[in-house]
């Protein structure tokens, strides 16, 4: 048997099983960190907007009063 055609067969495909790319893991940290962000900006825009808003419903909900 030649040794390359046995490389191929056997031990390549079990090279590339046991050390292949797992993107899973990655794929979690991703949505975590996109999580983590998105909850930032909504934090920094309530903080930022939040007064000014309160004061236009009120002034919303005293006009239909």
């Amino acid at each position: 048997m030649d040794l390359i055609a046995y490389w191929q067969r056997r031990l390549a495909a079990v090279l590339r099983a046991r050390f292949g790319r797992d993107d899973g893991g990655a794929s979690l940290v991703e949505y975590a960190f996109l999580v983590g962000l998105i909850a930032i900006v909504c934090i920094l825009a309530i903080a930022f907007f939040g007064t000014s808003v309160s004061h236009k419903y009120s002034i919303t909900g005293s006009m239909l009063s």
